[in-house]
């Protein structure tokens, strides 16, 4: 009798390890990080849920747990926490960008600064569960009522590409945030030139809108997009309306088209052929209504080369930033 109750005690003990075991965190891969320097990252939120857990444990009170964060659909946005939202529109801007719509409750507002980012979340069933995390940028207004819009660039071999490209209006994507280490004030520079390449536009456009929006921002900006052809620039006729206002001028430059002939005539005398090189950018510069604070968003190797043109062209370190 002692013996079988010393293994029913056994047992109870490996099966209460097994609970423990099953509650212990899982740390995340290097690909379910975004890359984007989000705090927290989702290794800060690992290491926080770790260390509750140990704690728990130790005291063998999974009560202790209870403060774990679900990843069901809370009210607010949380930089910690994944929030279901449903897509309402979903179209197709080029053969690979899309424009996405997501709704809101009621008339809420996002919450979001301009400027400021999300991370979307997949998890992908058929590879291990394999959990991918990227950032987008909400190209709609901060003040928008009852949605959020962002702009995806989809790539061949991209898992995330796979994934929102098989979306459709009714889905559900899981999103937290805001990030962001840049926060725009109204006035606070005399003009902004913003340097966007591709799915870079996306930071600007929110930045641009709350100055445009705002009669008492006297902010002058120099918007150059960089795009391969007059097809693939984005938001076309926002940037078109954009440019009538007093304080806003843009400019495009395109890498793979080489005669203005196939332009409009709007778009000939404000879009540059090649690259943008430092020439160019010293032209801005130059050209530029009051001393500029320049922004610089789009792949790793066009900003890398826009912070050195900008060093080389006379801006100073602090008066730019890198999204």
């Amino acid at each position: 009798a002692a013996r079988a109750r010393l293994a029913m005690d056994q047992r109870e003990e490996d099966d209460d390890e097994e609970a423990w075991l099953q509650l212990r965190p899982v740390e995340p891969l290097p690909s379910q990080c975004c890359g984007s320097g989000c705090s927290p990252c989702v290794f800060d939120l690992y290491h926080r849920d770790l260390a509750r857990w140990e704690t728990a444990r130790a005291c063998e009170d999974k009560n202790l747990l209870s403060g774990k964060e679900s990843q069901s659909c809370p009210s607010t946005l949380s930089p910690e926490t994944f929030l279901a939202f449903r897509i309402s529109a979903m179209s197709k801007l080029t053969e690979d960008t899309y424009q996405v719509r997501f709704a809101l409750p009621g008339n809420s507002q996002l919450g979001l600064r301009p400027g400021q980012h999300l991370i979307l979340r997949y998890i992908n069933g058929r590879v291990d569960d394999l959990e991918i995390q990227r950032a987008y940028t909400p190209i709609s207004p901060a003040n928008a009522e009852g949605y959020f819009e962002v702009l995806i660039k989809c790539y061949q071999a991209g898992l995330m590409s796979r994934f929102v490209e098989s979306w459709r209006a009714g889905d559900t994507a899981f999103w937290r945030g805001p990030f962001g280490d840049f926060v725009y004030k109204p006035n606070q520079y005399g003009e902004l030139l913003m340097l966007a390449a591709g799915t870079g536009l996306a930071p600007m456009v929110s930045i641009l809108q709350s100055i445009t929006d705002n009669a008492d921002d006297e902010t002058f900006v120099t918007l150059v997009g960089c795009f391969k052809t007059f097809e693939s620039i984005y938001l076309k006729t926002f940037l078109q309306e954009q440019a009538r206002f007093w304080n806003v001028r843009t400019f495009f430059v395109l890498s793979q088209e080489k005669s203005p002939e196939r332009l409009p005539w709007s778009y000939k005398e404000k879009t540059r052929f090649g690259r943008l090189t430092r020439g160019l950018l010293q032209e801005l510069v130059g050209s530029s209504r009051r001393k500029p604070y320049a922004l610089v968003c789009g792949p790793a190797e066009f900003t890398k080369d826009m912070a050195s043109c900008l060093l080389h062209v006379g801006l100073a370190e602090d008066s730019y930033f890198l999204f």
